[in-house]
């Protein structure tokens, strides 16, 4: 019995992770016991040591290993230039595109009346604080073009509107409904460089 619970474990936590079910789950699991050595263990002792020491910089809350990201202490990165987006996807898929040299600031998602996710449960507050301290010249409102995306960086603008800061969003090449971690980089491209100020 204590096999089957072990395993059914393993199943039900696996088909939480996104883009998993139970059937994908039970197919993760048959492949990970097929290369128990090579995939497997590496994998478990790599999730462990990450569960230790992964955690979200001091400055932007990107991921990192350290108190400060690699991006906020790269010197070569325009600090006047601050952008923000809702995840760490978005941020990757930013970098990875190559467009921007300035830096991040990660809210943690967006604003749902009806997730219950308002203003305090994200990193707003830490954004004011930033961008009222003075170095911050530029602010790109990169969130998603969702309706909740949307909304967020309309916020953002009415806390923000005061401070003496140029207000930018990403141009409209960003479909609505879409999200920055599945566009390709022609298109991220395309919207940096034809970013606006913010209405």
């Amino acid at each position: 019995m204590m096999d089957k619970d072990l395993i059914d474990d393993l199943l039900r936590l696996l088909a939480k992770l996104p883009g998993l079910g139970p059937r994908s789950a039970r197919r993760v699991l048959c492949y990970l016991m097929d290369h128990k050595e090579n995939v497997f263990l590496p994998l478990a002792q790599t999730l462990s040591q990450a569960a230790q020491d992964i955690r979200q910089c001091s400055v932007c809350y990107n991921l990192t290993t350290q108190i400060q990201c690699s991006i906020c202490l790269d010197p070569t990165r325009d600090e006047k230039m601050v952008c923000v987006v809702e995840n760490v996807g978005d941020l990757w898929a930013i970098e990875k595109a190559g467009s921007f040299k300035g830096r991040y600031f990660l809210l943690g998602g967006h604003l749902s009346a009806l997730g219950g996710v308002g203003p305090d449960e994200l990193h707003i507050p830490q954004l004011y604080k930033r961008v009222s301290d003075g170095h911050v010249e530029e602010v790109i409102l990169a969130t998603n073009a969702t309706l909740e995306g949307q909304m967020t960086a309309h916020y953002i603008r009415e806390i923000l509107v005061d401070l003496p800061v140029k207000l930018t969003q990403l141009a409209h090449g960003v479909p609505v409904g879409g999200e920055l971690d599945y566009l390709d980089e022609g298109t991220l491209h395309a919207a940096f460089k034809a970013r606006k100020l913010a209405s």
